[in-house]
């Protein structure tokens, strides 16, 4: 069979399409199995409750450290402190529930003497976001001074596995940080290997919810525990979006090593902490920190939980 010069044109013309076609296919198909879930996932939650009636992801620990914020004032907890002595108001919208207005806000919770730090925990708390701040207006949390601590972004964070954040005392400033950015309503991860020269980039990142976070009531949940005989630590957030008590997981991240501090060796190594750049905190820390970046929030049924790991 003789082929002319115009058939073999088109067949090699119609070969290149197809070879492109099936390239761009499997391309596609890669980004789609990388890309960060836009819708959280249904989970089932045990059956059981805490004191305020929420529902928990893990069960507490046999013997396990509990704490509950005191809903009919706060800051008469010893074991509660808020960074700068940040001023708490009973909302005038919601008279069960406390509002807290600054640029920076740093709840804490601190480990009693004799107790063990907190480590394998799960963090909840209910927030009414009231406005953002759009731009950061000093600081309000008392000399926290990195681009992560004194961040512009409108942001939820709880964080535990660490002690004070402090220039004084840096290498205690170790943290496990899940966020909620609230303009794009993203939930992600960062690690601090050191205060304040030890951030990591984030993981995990994923779309939370499809509606605007703010003047509504949002359950925010993260859990973080040691896994592979405490080589490794695995964290996972939820959300309750409709304040029904039903909690979705929005993402998980493992860090089993590779999850390097982002800035130059010079800087992470100028704190002689003694750690690796991709340190993994597998290690527990007296305080968790509730904490929020430019925002005014109403907050209420804070709880932290010593948790039986999975």
């Amino acid at each position: 069979m003789n082929i002319t010069k115009p058939q073999l044109a088109v067949v090699i013309g119609l070969t290149i399409i197809t070879i492109i076609l099936v390239y761009y296919y499997f391309q596609f198909s890669l980004i789609q199995q990388n890309a960060p879930p836009s819708q959280p996932q249904q989970v089932v939650t045990p059956e059981g409750t805490d004191i305020f009636g929420v529902n928990e992801i893990y069960p507490t620990k046999e013997n396990g450290r509990e704490w509950f914020v005191n809903m009919q004032n706060p800051k008469e907890d010893d074991s509660f402190s808020i960074s700068s002595n940040v001023p708490i108001l009973r909302s005038a919208l919601d008279n069960k529930a406390w509002l807290i207005n600054n640029t920076q806000v740093r709840m804490n919770v601190v480990t009693p003497d004799g107790q063990q730090p907190w480590k394998n925990i799960e963090m909840t708390g209910y927030i009414k976001i009231r406005s953002i701040y759009q731009s950061n207006q000093g600081s309000g949390a008392g000399g926290e001074g990195s681009e992560n601590e004194n961040s512009v972004i409108p942001e939820i964070t709880f964080r535990a596995r660490g002690g004070e954040h402090s220039s004084n005392n840096p290498c205690d400033g170790t943290a496990l940080n899940g966020g909620l950015q609230v303009l794009n309503r993203e939930a992600l991860w960062k690690k601090e290997i050191w205060h304040t020269g030890g951030y990591t980039d984030s993981k995990g990142s994923a779309i939370a919810t499809q509606d605007p976070l703010l003047g509504r009531w949002i359950g925010f949940k993260v859990a973080m525990y040691n896994i592979n005989n405490d080589t490794g630590v695995k964290m996972e957030t939820y959300i309750d979006d409709n304040n029904t008590n039903q909690w979705r997981k929005v993402n998980e991240v493992v860090d089993t090593g590779g999850w390097f501090a982002n800035g130059s060796d010079k800087e992470f190594n100028s704190a002689n902490c003694g750690k690796s750049k991709d340190y993994i905190i597998t290690n527990g820390g007296p305080i968790a920190t509730f904490r929020a970046d430019n925002l005014a929030f109403d907050f209420k049924d804070l709880s932290i939980r010593e948790i039986e790991a999975p």
